[in-house]
């Protein structure tokens, strides 16, 4: 809905449009409970907002002059949609320019970013926040300052000439990493898993891997991460929504489709010679995938990969992961002295995996006081309710609950 009426109101009144937007959602609050769903949700929402946009227009004095081309904008959408075959794919070209659009060079990378999970993906700020393991108000003045430069650049909403591509297309892929990765394993509320964020991901990750313009060696690659990823969605809590970790979960229940799929996309990706850390993540997702057991894993290659990922993409989550896989290579003793770099890092002040995987190597040398003392800062960071109950259970495990 952001995407078609940022089209007909010009990406200059984007917080017009996402006012809109609002309202119409809300009216749907109202209304649908007493009177029932109507049988096409979708177009009744667009038509609720782009009746609101229409009056707005007409009240206010400085965007009178955008009725008539608003409007006009609306009659030739639905005459292409009248003439057009019903499994067209204009609602994805309009998103996907939308996305393109916020990935615009004249953005700073981070306003870049935050912009397009904001008004793509519905990201609120707390979310983009988490992602970014940065502060609310850090997001917030992002977003003004992206949406400031975005009117003072004057850009269009359009997919780029070909020639404009390759810059934008890596702001692409990272909106699409860190929507997926929100989903995957959200960073605070009931739920560990967000399906719906995966599959928006996935959706627009495909729609790049299905275009020839944009189906490059790492489009393919994160395809394929995304598929490895969300093959195991399912299994990733119990029936009662509780935690399980990678050696817990039932590998008959991983998705195997999304598996082959996951292996097709990464064997597109080595169509070139560029490695992007995209390539080395999805290897690391499709060992896992692959692996017949958690015990028949093979540590040590993927210690490499990690190893790969850290000096081409160094960041703490990485060297996090990393700490783990050397567990399993050189042992415990080996992965905590791997941490001790981390601790100064501001990025993980509250990030409660530090802890709680420093916490489970001490458990494993059986320093027991010294993991009990950091499962309960990894319950003092936020995290999710399914994490909350892990780290609660491990404490009970351990006779300190």
């Amino acid at each position: 809905m952001l995407a078609v009426l940022s089209h007909a109101l010009g990406l200059e009144n984007l917080d017009l449009a996402e006012e809109v937007v609002q309202d119409s959602l809300l009216q749907a609050l109202r209304l649908w409970p007493f009177h029932g769903v109507p049988d096409d949700p979708p177009a009744w929402l667009l038509r609720v907002a782009r009746n609101r946009a229409l009056d707005l227009l007409r009240r206010r004095a400085s965007l009178r002059r955008k009725g008539p081309e608003f409007e006009r904008y609306f009659q030739e959408r639905q005459a292409r949609q009248d003439l057009a075959d019903p499994a067209g794919d204009e609602p994805e070209d309009e998103q996907l320019a939308m996305v393109f659009a916020c990935c615009d060079p004249a953005l700073p990378p981070e306003g870049r970013v935050a912009l397009t999970l904001k008004a793509v993906s519905g990201f609120g700020v707390a979310e983009i926040a988490r992602a970014f393991l940065a502060e609310e108000a850090t997001i917030a003045q992002r977003l003004i300052r992206a949406k400031k430069r975005i009117r003072e650049a004057g850009v269009v909403l359009a997919l780029p000439a070909p020639d404009d591509l390759p810059e934008r297309l890596d702001s692409v892929l990272r909106v699409l990493y860190l929507l997926f990765n929100e989903g995957y394993g959200a960073h605070a509320g009931e739920d560990l898993v967000r399906e719906d964020l995966c599959d928006e991901a996935l959706r627009l990750a495909r729609l790049l891997a299905a275009r020839p313009e944009t189906a490059l060696p790492k489009v393919h690659a994160l395809l394929a991460l995304f598929y490895f990823q969300a093959a195991r969605l399912s299994t990733r809590v119990d029936g009662d929504g509780n935690l399980l970790l990678l050696a817990e979960q039932p590998r008959d229940g991983w998705d195997r489709r999304f598996l082959s799929l996951g292996l097709h996309h990464l064997a597109l990706s080595a169509r070139g010679d560029e490695l992007s850390e995209y390539h080395l993540q999805a290897a690391i997702a499709a060992v896992h995938g692959t692996s017949p057991s958690f015990a028949e894993t093979n540590w040590p290659y993927l210690l490499g990969l990690y190893d790969q990922l850290l000096a081409l993409a160094p960041s703490p989550v990485v060297a996090l992961n990393r700490a783990i896989a050397l567990s399993m290579v050189d042992g415990p003793e080996a992965a905590l002295r791997s941490l001790e770099m981390l601790d100064a890092d501001p990025a993980m002040r509250n990030y409660h995996l530090l802890p709680a995987v420093r916490a489970d190597l001490l458990r494993r040398l059986g320093r027991t006081e010294q993991a009990v003392a950091c499962y309960r800062r990894a319950l003092e960071s936020p995290c999710t309710e399914p994490e909350r109950r892990f780290l609660a259970g491990r404490l009970r495990d351990l006779g300190a609950g």
